[in-house]
């Protein structure tokens, strides 16, 4: 609808929505262009092999077709957010290839040991298999605890992620063996050099084994040191603050920005505003009952106007538009003054519009935020007991990935709330975005487990041999630190298209991500692990005699 010679600008939800929808199919197409070949690349060099590398890529695209086609049937059932789809499609593309990766590597290490391709293959299942099962296990329950919020929003991307890692775990515990199966040796195929990967294997040893080494010698220094330095990095976390998805997510020239920016600068009436709904109990109110609202409204500072709207049947509806300048915390704070109001006789005062949307919307959340951590940790040291036959080594997981989490919130909060480095990645501060809050926490929470498993389950299969606590610290590291680095790098990779989205809520939860997998792949897990691990000695393994019976019937290392 455009007439001559005039300017015509759109504005409102809808055309919002339409932004949103229309820039997060852009961002998950250049994702997928980019992700895709520079992962496969990446794999060619960590392999030394094209077909080795090209395994776990084949397995990331099928799984992204996978979790696609459950988020088309649940959309049957429920509603799915358009978000909900980036997120299945690059959390199962980045899962997938890290399983592939492990699965891919475990089945050359025990090809390098003497096994023909089949029994390769189902060594590979019984030990690097059942570790794939228990970490898909536990990122499910992780983002299971999603699904208790009351929002449709925050479920369908629980979902999501759980189409994700369903797709990714089954298809790397069925289709990726049988191929193996029949590839046998013909897995290092198209090699540059047919030792490049085993000289990668000792460089690897020797690296992480040195790096453990060192980390033993002085168990208390690196682990005060580091605990110390993310406590630090954790600090902002007490100044952290909710708030929505709004307009100043889109990009800065999007013209639905460009539109609502104009009429809140330069048409206050349309400006953010509370809607006020006296009901009476028997008839409409009174012109005295109606009066004395408006004018408690006005009394109200942060309202810049008031003014009466209509009225139907038993009730009336009043507008209270906030002044300029009220951000969107200040916005629900006004909203508890104005619901505050003191009710005339006879009548009921409700409050609605945005900011009394996001403020119960928040409320709720952070009602249940209490239920879904519950889930979490409680889903998690079960499954962690039954992995490890360890009541030590599950409560320490646990632990790590709380300070894995508060390490990467208190990041964000310091870039996206208070605002330092905020123009580098193009966002404007703002409070973070409650329902992506939820997503980090379990996404942080779920990959932090998951190494967990990667490492302690090479400590126990070692532990389980005979080792000692340092041998098994030591296996543990040489055999996973190149793997966990490399699986971390490429989540990095996949998921480091949120980093460059053009909404600035992708780009919070691609540096949530990012800082969590740097964070949790390296300086917790290869350093602060190891340490703590060192310290507590033989503590690690202890665990009721009943625990050790159901452990050795389906614990990793059995």
């Amino acid at each position: 609808l455009e007439a001559q010679g005039i300017e015509t600008q759109f504005a409102g939800a809808s055309v919002a929505g339409i932004s949103f929808n229309t820039q997060l199919q852009q961002d998950l197409v250049r994702a997928e262009i980019i992700a895709i070949p520079v992962t496969l690349i990446l794999l060619v060099f960590i392999f030394g092999g094209v077909v080795a590398a090209a395994v776990p890529v084949a397995v990331g695209a099928l799984a992204v077709a996978g979790a696609l086609t459950v988020l088309r049937v649940f959309t049957e059932f429920t509603d799915i957010s358009s978000f909900a789809i980036n997120v299945a499609s690059l959390l199962g593309l980045g899962l997938a290839i890290d399983y592939g990766l492990f699965v891919v590597s475990r089945f050359r290490e025990e090809l390098r040991k003497g096994s023909d391709g089949h029994e390769a293959a189902r060594r590979t299942v019984l030990t690097a298999g059942r570790t794939i099962a228990f970490s898909g296990l536990l990122l499910i329950c992780a983002f299971a605890g999603m699904l208790v919020f009351p929002q449709a929003i925050i479920r369908s991307l629980g979902y999501g992620a759980m189409a994700a890692v369903g797709c990714a775990a089954i298809l790397s515990l069925t289709a990726v063996p049988a191929v193996l199966a029949i590839l046998g040796p013909r897995i290092n195929a198209i090699t540059w050099s047919r030792t490049a990967s085993d000289r990668g294997e000792e460089r690897a040893h020797r690296l992480w084994g040195g790096i453990v080494t060192r980390v033993m010698r002085r168990p208390v220094v690196v682990a005060a040191v580091i605990t110390g330095g993310l406590l630090i990095m954790a600090s902002p976390l007490l100044k952290t603050t909710l708030g929505e998805v709004s307009y100043t997510a889109l990009p800065a020239d999007d013209p639905a920005r460009v539109a609502y920016e104009t009429l809140t600068d330069d048409f206050r009436s349309t400006g953010d505003s509370a809607t006020l709904v006296l009901t009476g109990d028997t008839a409409r109110p009174d012109g005295p009952a109606i009066n004395s609202v408006i004018t408690a409204a006005r009394a109200v500072d942060g309202v810049a106007d008031v003014r009466f709207g209509t009225a139907s049947g038993n009730f009336v509806v009043i507008d209270a538009t906030f002044a300029s300048g009220v951000d969107s915390t200040e916005q629900q704070e006004l909203v508890k003054e104005i619901r505050a109001i003191p009710q005339p006789d006879g009548t009921t005062l409700t409050v609605g519009g945005a900011a009394a949307l996001v403020l119960d919307g928040n409320t709720a959340i952070m009602n249940w935020l209490p239920v879904m951590l519950a889930i979490m940790v409680g889903s998690t040291l079960v499954l962690l007991f039954l992995a490890f036959g360890s009541v030590v080594l599950p409560v320490k997981a646990v632990a790590m990935a709380a300070l894995s989490m508060a390490a990467t919130f208190g990041a964000l909060t310091f870039i996206f709330q208070e605002g330092n480095g905020a123009s580098l990645l193009g966002v404007t501060p703002a409070p973070l975005e409650a329902t992506f809050v939820v997503l980090i926490l379990a996404v942080v929470f779920g990959l932090s487990t998951d190494y967990e498993v990667f490492l302690m389950s090479r400590m126990v299969e070692a532990r389980t041999a005979g080792a000692t606590t340092e041998e098994a610290v030591l296996v543990g590291a040489q055999r996973t630190g190149r793997i966990v680095t490399a699986a971390a790098l490429i989540l990095i990779i996949v998921t480091g298209a949120f980093a460059v989205s053009g909404l600035s809520i992708m780009r919070f939860v691609g540096v949530g991500m990012i800082l969590a997998l740097i964070i949790d792949a390296t300086i917790i897990r290869m350093l602060l692990v190891p340490s703590l691990v060192k310290l507590m000695g033989e503590a690690n393994w202890w665990a009721p005699a009943w625990m050790k019976r159901v452990h050795a019937k389906v614990g990793i290392g059995h």
